[in-house]
């Protein structure tokens, strides 16, 4: 019981804090820079395009249990028997929380009712009930990469840990907190989460990096030609269009040419992404993310505009594409740190994420807050 108490306790805190924070990573094995770094699973022939290539083309998701950073006590790959315990106590939670609901039951109590179980359920719920179970779907397995069941999705550092900022960067995020405190967080439409105002998805879905939310909606559909990839999100319908080319420096690029970046001065949401092939991976690169973003997650808040992404998107078997990707910004961390996931083939369909079709709540939020400053409840 002990084994299971610290399991659950360790991963819910840290996807719950993922939650809250609307951030997240995942791991990164050792050889990332390497094709071959996703071994293939036997599970089925990897499924080609009519130009030869892996075929990245379906619906996807990211969803899992297993939690952002290694909890304390952890090795980087689980036992089988933390795999049954964590999971097991997951579809306990699960179970005990999808009864119907008693119609004659009582109002909650004062302070709200926590449901044990889930520190995201209980964020969800808002005390209140306002989500349950039902509406939940963050996932019921750890993820496996590699045959490896990994106790977090950060890998590197070598700790699972997101390395510490550099005294820079620390004086760099003291001023804009010091910013940002200027406002109330309820004094204009601006000073909302990027989520609540229904721009960009929560936490970082639509990436890069992509990343699972610890909530629900962690699907995507891939669409792939010779020339463009591109990526919906079914969380906020983000949509990537990711122009495809030749590999920076390469003797073919310099020919043919690759395809032109930005400016500098546009920093589009989700970034200026380019990609190619290297063998059987596809490799994204992403600079100038837009500053909105740079701001609106924990890990990110305070990053400087040399922020590069690198993913890498590896097809491994009919059923599976190992996502890679690698946090560059010498400015912020004291070293790089990145990450690998599993994206799992789904037969499901996704549907529009209408996040502001007849959305009231943030006219609402706003308006019970100038209702508060007028009864001098600031």
């Amino acid at each position: 019981m002990k084994i299971r108490t610290e399991s659950r306790a360790a991963a819910a805190s840290v996807a719950g804090a993922t939650l809250v924070l609307a951030v997240a990573a995942v791991a990164l094995v050792p050889g990332f820079g390497s094709p071959t770094a996703a071994r293939a699973q036997d599970q089925g022939t990897v499924p080609r395009t009519p130009d030869g290539r892996p075929d990245l083309q379906g619906n996807w998701t990211n969803g899992t249990i297993t939690p952002i950073e290694r909890p304390s006590g952890f090795e980087a790959v689980l036992t089988p028997e933390q795999v049954a315990d964590i999971e097991g106590g997951r579809q306990e939670c699960i179970e005990a929380h999808s009864q119907a609901s008693d119609p004659d039951r009582d109002a909650p109590a004062a302070g709200g009712v926590s449901l044990g179980c889930d520190f995201v359920l209980d964020a969800a719920a808002g005390g209140t009930g306002g989500y349950n179970v039902f509406y939940l779907d963050r996932g019921d397995q750890v993820a496996v990469v590699n045959g490896e069941p990994r106790s977090s999705l950060i890998t590197r550092p070598e700790d699972g840990r997101i390395p510490g900022r550099t005294a820079e960067a620390q004086q760099r995020l003291g001023g804009l907190l010091a910013i940002r405190g200027q406002h109330g967080e309820f004094d204009n439409p601006e000073n909302r989460p990027l989520s609540e105002r229904c721009i960009v998805s929560f936490g970082s879905n639509a990436g890069p990096p992509m990343l699972p939310n610890y909530f629900y909606n962690n699907n995507y559909t891939i669409v792939q030609t010779p020339d463009h990839v591109v990526i919906m999100t079914e969380m906020v319908h983000d949509t990537r269009i990711i122009p495809i080319g030749d590999a920076p420096g390469s003797e073919e690029g310099a020919a043919t040419g690759r395809p032109t970046p930005f400016p500098t001065e546009i920093r589009p949401w989700f970034g200026d992404s380019r990609g190619w092939w290297e063998g059987e991976t596809l490799v994204v690169e992403t600079t100038r993310i837009n500053p909105d973003q740079l701001t609106g997650y924990r890990e990110f808040f305070g990053a400087t505009p040399n922020l590069r992404i690198t993913e890498r998107l590896t097809r491994v078997d009919a059923n599976t594409i190992n996502y890679e990707f690698l946090v560059e910004d010498p400015d912020t961390w004291e070293s790089p740190w990145g990450g690998e996931i599993p994206f799992m083939k789904m037969d499901d369909l996704l549907y529009e994420y209408a996040c502001h079709e007849a959305n009231y709540a943030l006219e609402n939020v706003l308006l019970g807050a100038r209702a508060q400053e007028r009864g001098g409840n600031r």
